[in-house]
């Protein structure tokens, strides 16, 4: 007989204490499967349907990744930001408890909210899309941007570090060792640069593709620091995809063009030039991390691939470049004919 998986007793309790169920039986617990940081459940109930999150201290990887369960009530107060200024861009909140680390949000029906990187792993590539996630990432960029109250609120540094900058650019630098002392720069200067709200992890997982435009979701990595990191976090999915899809490379790089420029036309809070190249020597370093840090993509799993990524990564690091755009010529120069197409 195959089990059923049932929730901790504090995700029930939870719900009791919030006033969201009168008893258990009102509540229908399935698990969600997706992310590696957090437990993750939708509940139905008898007038409404629900996604309760709880952070895990341990991360759902093959190496070792711990990281302070607080980062739960971080989140919940990005989405409570984000629901003040871009309210179609994430879920409704619901309820939080921070002691426990747990929230609960408004639950969104993936037969109307697929999942972007599966859409985009099947090849329904869409522009549009990407534009709108840049000109909203931006908006919400602009809205936090020298504000000290947000400022004082999200002074998340341990968990970046914990989240981002350890298992992404460190952990890189200690297979690399020859670009070590670059990868460690980028991450010393990724800490000390205090500019807006952060992000901190806008993947394709992370966004469903919504009747009214893109949802954002997985904001633990919440921090008042340098939105170049959300803006290279997310173009180097676009990279990378055209290696797991080769055949759509053309439409990838369509979405590396269209959200670079919604984005960086609603950069407000600074001069783009700064802004860009910050966002340009920090990508290639992405691009490297997402083969040999701690989380590795798991869609490009060939070794050959994998040194093709590398070779196309380490040149940049070692040589930062200041625009996007020459990453973009580089790459079509590099992967073939499909690119240059693009």
């Amino acid at each position: 007989m195959t089990s059923v998986a049932q929730p901790a007793a504090g995700l029930r309790e939870f719900l009791r204490r919030r006033g969201l169920v009168q008893s258990d039986a009102d509540a229908r617990w399935t698990p969600l499967a997706g992310g590696v940081s957090s437990d993750i459940w939708r509940v139905d109930l008898p007038d409404r349907t629900l996604c309760i999150k709880r952070a895990l201290p341990q991360l759902k990887v093959a190496q070792p990744w711990f990281a302070p369960i607080e980062r739960n009530a971080y989140e919940w107060a990005w989405i409570g930001f984000a629901s003040t200024h871009c309210p179609q861009a994430v879920p409704a909140p619901v309820a939080s408890d921070p002691r426990q680390g747990i929230f609960a949000m408004e639950f969104l029906d993936p037969g109307h909210y697929p999942v972007w990187k599966r859409l985009l792993l099947d090849g329904t590539v869409s522009r549009q899309t990407a534009a709108q996630v840049g000109a909203i990432l931006a908006r919400l960029h602009a809205a936090g941007a020298g504000d000290p109250d947000i400022a004082r609120r999200f002074a998340t540094d341990a968990i970046f570090h914990a989240i981002r900058l350890e298992p992404y650019l460190l952990a890189t630098a200690a297979r690399h060792s020859d670009l070590a002392a670059r990868l460690q720069v980028l991450a010393q200067r990724t800490a000390q640069t205090r500019v807006a709200l952060v992000h901190g992890d806008v993947s394709p997982k992370n966004i469903l593709v919504g009747p009214r435009g893109p949802v954002f979701l997985d904001a633990e990595c919440a921090w008042y620091g340098d939105p170049a990191f959300d803006a290279a976090f997310c173009l180097n999915h676009f990279l990378l995809k055209c290696i797991a899809r080769p055949q759509w490379s053309r439409a990838y790089l369509g979405c590396y063009g269209a959200f670079a420029e919604a984005y960086l036309s609603g950069a407000t809070w600074e001069p783009n030039a700064g802004l860009e190249a910050r966002i340009a020597s920090l990508l290639p370093a992405l691009t490297l991390a997402r083969i040999d840090g701690r989380s590795p993509v798991e869609y490009i799993d060939d070794e050959r691939d994998r040194q093709q990524v590398r070779d196309f990564a380490r040149p940049l690091v070692a040589d930062p470049p200041t625009r996007l755009d020459e990453i973009l010529a580089r790459w079509r120069y590099t992967f073939g004919t499909a690119s240059r197409r693009a």
